[in-house]
């Protein structure tokens, strides 16, 4: 690879560092955002840990965890930061609707955006929002499911999938629901967000609220109704820009 290319990659990773792990305030949300969701010895799955912030937070709580991570320079960083901690396994592999080669196309400025879905990258070009990303790196890494995941680590508590508009097949490779997932969206690709959503209420899920951002705050405070998160990912500007769905089953959250 070109000298400056991964210098470049670097330099984003050294920089996604700074944002999620540099922000006090924004560990203090996500612990307050997933304390009521598991707590200590339940199994967590963070499906695109990108710098780890969210295992950090996981591990606070006690919770174990599987982190997925597909480009190479962050699964690196994932392992050297928790080399020492038994509770954590770090996978590189993508997560995908059935196991097999995926190609990855790498932001190296902004790896927080790299994505194996090129309908991302075309609506991204076509996006005044959006145009100033560029993905300069395609790579090819094995993928696997979030059922191969529970045979092989056991049922989580709490799935948490940030995979840059895959999140709809990432879902589609879950056959029973767990406790609680959350998947992420984009006001960019809404259709993606929407089939994610029917896939949840496929599974079981029947209550859901979201998160706008990195507020890690719940917008209904109790959950609502698969009618009324569908109406409000519909109505949502697009200067909403992302956020994570949470879904919950018939049962308390």
């Amino acid at each position: 690879m070109p000298f400056g290319t991964e210098l470049r990659g670097w330099i984003g990773v050294l920089r996604s560092l700074r944002v999620y792990h540099g922000d006090r305030s924004h560990r203090d949300g996500l612990e307050r955002l997933y304390r009521p969701l598991l707590g200590p010895g339940d199994l967590a799955f963070d499906i695109g840990a990108h710098v780890g912030d969210r295992i950090r937070v996981l591990r606070h709580l006690g919770a174990r965890v599987v982190a997925v991570e597909p480009q190479p320079r962050l699964a690196r960083l994932l392992r050297a930061l928790f080399a020492r901690d038994g509770s954590v396994t770090i996978i590189e592999a993508a997560i995908d609707a059935s196991p097999g080669l995926i190609e990855l196309r790498i932001n190296g400025a902004n790896p927080t955006v790299s994505t194996a879905s090129s309908r991302m990258v075309a609506a991204a070009a076509g996006d005044e929002r959006w145009r100033s990303q560029v993905w300069d790196e395609i790579v090819k890494v094995e993928a696997t499911t979030i059922d191969r995941l529970i045979v092989a680590h056991g049922e989580p508590t709490f799935i948490k999938i940030d995979v840059e508009g895959l999140e709809d097949r990432v879902l589609s490779g879950l056959s029973r629901p767990v406790k609680v997932l959350s998947f992420e969206f984009t006001t960019l690709q809404r259709d993606v967000a929407l089939r994610s959503l029917a896939r949840a209420a496929e599974l079981g899920y029947r209550r859901f609220d979201l998160s706008l951002g990195e507020t890690h705050t719940m917008v209904f405070g109790e959950p609502c109704s698969l009618a009324a998160m569908r109406e409000k990912l519909l109505g949502l500007p697009d200067a909403a820009n992302s956020g994570d769905v949470y879904c919950f089953r018939g049962d308390a959250p």
